[in-house]
């Protein structure tokens, strides 16, 4: 387990270096550092290929799950922040760990926003929705996230988290009305977005958890996927 995280840990911190670029271009050669962080993203994925060969099974399973988690954004698409990727994307690194939830939330970001649009708020989203799968994986093991509760608790969590991500995104886009002022309103104007996110993270963890969780264990201990 612990042998892992180190190339997830380097991942995490090309991610941010870019998110800094990102910030500092702003909206120019996004789709650009979009492609270079789906790089990084995937770097936990490169070195497990040289310490063990992934099956072929395997690699399709992340591209489903990936694409799966994308799709399922679309017939909420009139539903501002009612969204069902942040559940798949938590469920999927809950049976699969850190490094597959790490890969999928940053996957199914990019894909997403080839219908949705791409733009410099992609590179952002595909850094929350990648750290929410990671950190899914990391406290997978932990009593509290075991229990239904408590895996509600984490969806809900994440919710505002991942508003205050992008609410960073917004305020460095802004650099010459930067101030504590503007923070605490861009916090104020996207709390009932956030709020809706966080609860229909519940809704749906809820609903997939049982049957989506049960599944996705079925195959990993019947074909030996993904194991660390």
């Amino acid at each position: 387990m612990a042998k892992y995280r180190y190339p997830l840990l380097i991942a995490l911190g090309l991610f941010l270096a870019l998110l800094g670029l990102t910030a500092a271009l702003k909206d120019r050669h996004y789709m650009l550092l979009s492609l270079v962080m789906l790089a990084a993203a995937l770097l936990p994925l490169f070195i497990r290929l040289e310490r063990r060969p992934l099956e072929a099974r395997e690699l399709v399973l992340l591209a489903v799950l990936s694409a799966v988690a994308a799709i399922s954004r679309i017939p909420f698409a009139a539903l501002p922040n009612v969204k069902p990727v942040s559940a798949l994307v938590i469920l999927s690194a809950y049976v699969f760990g850190a490094e597959a939830g790490f890969i999928i939330g940053a996957v199914a970001a990019l894909v997403s926003n080839i219908y949705f649009g791409q733009g410099p708020w992609t590179p952002w989203q595909m850094f929350a929705w990648g750290l929410m799968g990671l950190t899914a994986g990391w406290l997978r093991s932990i009593p509290l996230l075991r229990s239904r509760a408590g895996l509600l608790a984490f969806g809900f969590v994440w919710g505002f988290l991942f508003g205050w991500i992008m609410d960073i995104w917004y305020l460095l886009s802004q650099p010459e009305a930067l101030s504590w002022k503007l923070a605490a309103a861009a916090v104020a104007s996207s709390f009932y977005f956030d709020l809706a996110h966080a609860l229909s993270n519940v809704v749906f963890l809820a609903v997939l958890a049982g049957g989506w969780t049960k599944v996705l264990e079925r195959f990993r201990r019947k074909y030996g996927l993904l194991k660390e």
